[in-house]
């Protein structure tokens, strides 16, 4: 028998025999082909069946699940309602029978999963990300990544010790025009850095706001202990539950879910880990609905390297939730000019001139006017669906479960944003200059270690 008519005799007698097979266990032509090319499905469970969930990782996923072989089998959820919705929402998805499981012990217990989603509050991120690397699976983890340093340190060393792949929801680090001016930047036509302006201001009373959901919800129908993880134990209220970016220490709000986004790219630019200093102070001026976080806040960053005070630059975030038109600035500067990620524009305006030059004794230095990359805008509404950002990072995500190789927002880049997200909340809470101390990985107020419960009354 000649080689190509041998192989196509086995080809035949092979699928004969699984249709065979497939007879005998009861089993459809549909859900034996799901079988076959299952030891190379990567089975994705689903930690917190959130509104970030489910309007941009779900649309997200399915952009690339069918090429990169994934399914989504399971989900996680502690609140009853949302479980058996997101448990139905993916099998209507996949076309596939999707557990749905009481908490996360349920899941791993089962071993359904090969890798998670998190998206739980803001606090347990860090925690469910150390949970799944434990159970043996892979993580794509919303950010902020921790909240308190306790869980920033312990995570962070749980799953460096492990050989899983983390991806932390950063997805700036997969933007094109980010690499860009990443590269722009470390080439050194930039010049130093003496100057990061971040902004992040919208006009949305009820931006985190789940009025209708929080009317629904009542204790018998979740696990209040299991939520409060390792909180401080308070009475059982479906505000903090499911509104938790409005109250500490559940969330710190706008620099959780905001700074951490930008304050990351200055790491990732510059090569620091985590500011010098901060000093911050925000306040309750517009939305006067119970919530304990701020609707505005300020803060002031002073980096550099820890062993050379004289050299660095500062950087300053403000966020309004009052007044905005949803669209984040991020302006780097050098004293040739700067480099816009708003307009993706490098620009020599403000930068050295001739005269100012000449009287100094000093050569001009200008940069170039120049457009970075193709633009590829930051979306910042609520629940955006299946943005370019959040699409390519996850896809980034399942290329490097496949190929073992390291993410472009590994677990380093949230252990270093919360760094400096728990010090603008140190700074707030406090009212006290912050600092870093290197050796002990501890944040510093007034020369004794940050205290998170704390009842500060500043």
């Amino acid at each position: 028998m000649k080689s190509n008519n041998r192989r196509l005799f086995i080809k035949k007698s092979a699928l004969a025999g699984a249709g065979v097979v497939a007879t005998q266990l009861g089993l459809s032509a549909k859900s034996y082909n799901r079988i076959i090319g299952a030891n190379d499905r990567v089975r994705v469970g689903v930690v917190g069946f959130s509104d970030r969930h489910r309007g941009s990782h779900m649309p997200c996923f399915m952009n690339h699940y069918k090429e990169m072989n994934f399914e989504v089998v399971a989900v996680s959820d502690i609140w009853n309602k949302r479980r058996e919705a997101g448990a139905a929402m993916w099998k209507e998805k996949m076309q596939n029978e999707v557990v749905a499981c009481r908490n996360n012990e349920e899941m791993y217990s089962k071993k359904l999963v090969d890798a998670v989603f998190v998206s739980t509050a803001d606090f347990q991120h860090a925690n469910h990300a150390l949970e799944a690397v434990n159970a043996g699976c892979d993580v794509y983890c919303e950010k902020p990544f921790a909240e308190t340093m306790d869980d920033n340190r312990r995570a962070f060393k749980g799953i460096k010790a492990s050989n899983k792949i983390v991806q932390i929801g950063s997805q700036r680090r997969s933007g094109a025009n980010y690499h860009a001016a990443e590269d722009f930047i470390k080439s050194g036509k930039f010049g130093a850095i003496t100057m990061v302006e971040l902004t992040w201001n919208v006009n949305q009373p009820m931006r985190w706001r789940r009025p209708a959901d929080v009317a629904k919800l009542v204790e018998k129908d979740t696990d209040w202990k299991r939520f409060l993880m390792n909180r401080p134990f308070e009475t059982f209220d479906p505000r903090k539950y499911l509104e938790f970016r409005l109250f500490w220490p559940y969330s710190s709000g706008l620099a959780g879910q905001w700074m951490s986004h930008q304050i990351d790219t200055v790491h990732w630019f510059t090569g620091l880990q985590h500011p010098r200093s901060v000093v911050a102070n925000g306040g309750i001026y517009m939305w006067k609905d119970g919530r304990k976080n701020w609707d505005t806040i300020n803060a002031a960053f002073d980096y550099g390297p820890t062993n050379d005070p004289k050299t660095g630059f500062q950087v300053t975030f403000g966020s309004r939730m009052h007044n905005g038109d949803d669209a984040p600035t991020e302006i780097y500067y050098s004293n040739g000019g700067q480099l816009n990620l708003d307009t993706n524009m490098v620009s020599p305006k403000g930068g050295l001139s001739d005269k100012n030059a000449a009287a100094a004794g000093m050569s001009s230095f200008l940069l170039p006017a120049s457009k970075l990359s193709v633009v590829e805008p930051v979306v910042t509404s609520a629940n955006t669906g299946g943005d370019k950002l959040t699409s390519s990072h996850i896809r980034n995500w399942m290329e490097c479960v496949r190929s073992r190789k390291t993410p472009n927002a590994p677990v380093e880049a949230g252990y270093s944003h919360s760094i400096a997200t728990i010090m603008t909340n140190a700074a707030v809470l406090t009212g006290r200059k912050v600092t870093f101390d290197e050796k002990a990985q501890e944040i510093m107020v007034g020369g004794k270690p940050f205290e998170p419960f704390k009842n500060y009354s500043i």
